[in-house]
């Protein structure tokens, strides 16, 4: 069983050195940080959607931004669209669960938000349809998913593809990601805190 465990943090420690190591996905990064703080010095806010694993993120990402992550600052407008049940439930009653996304999109959307998409898999049907609508609303649109990006690179101003197949350690290095993505902002709006 330990070697299970030495196994597993071998391939976690891979995913993380991949990531440390690709030039492109700290500009991507950075990038994101740039126009995350934009919109919300400008009033605008962070919308941010997944499933499974990734709704946790969303949560755990925006429960960063309106607290804080390092020091006390003021908090930043983010929103987990993964959270309201009673929207959840109706908007899959009504509409089915490929529009969970969208449909809170269309109502809290507006030009100059940013509209953060994570999927390990990057194709799954409510993340592409909320990306879709985020566009045509003026949004500007975030993925964070796996090797190759899937279908949702295409819907993406910019996306992070993570260089792994595996759903779990694309979810670990997307966790340390959406912390430094905070980190950077809390930056740029406050400076060294």
């Amino acid at each position: 069983m330990t070697d299970l465990v030495y196994t597993q943090l071998q391939a976690t420690i891979a995913t993380m050195q991949a990531v440390q190591a690709d030039p492109a996905i700290h500009r991507t990064l950075v990038e994101i940080a740039r126009q995350t703080a934009e919109a919300m010095q400008t009033g605008h806010k962070l919308l941010v959607a997944g499933n499974g694993g990734s709704a946790a993120d969303a949560q755990h990402l925006v429960a960063e931004f309106v607290v804080r992550l390092k020091a006390n600052r003021a908090a930043l407008r983010a929103v987990a669209l993964t959270t309201d049940t009673s929207i959840l439930t109706a908007i899959g009653n009504d509409f089915g669960a490929d529009a969970l996304f969208e449909r809170q999109v269309e109502a809290l959307g507006q030009p100059g938000d940013v509209f953060l998409a994570i999927s390990t898999s990057g194709s799954s049907p409510n993340i592409l349809r909320a990306l879709a609508r985020a566009r045509e609303q003026g949004m500007f649109t975030v993925g964070f998913t796996g090797q190759g990006g899937g279908r949702m690179a295409a819907l993406c101003d910019c996306l992070i593809a993570v260089p792994s197949n595996v759903t779990m350690n694309i979810q670990e290095a997307h966790l340390s990601l959406e912390h430094t993505l905070c980190l950077l902002v809390e930056r740029i709006l406050f400076g060294e805190l």
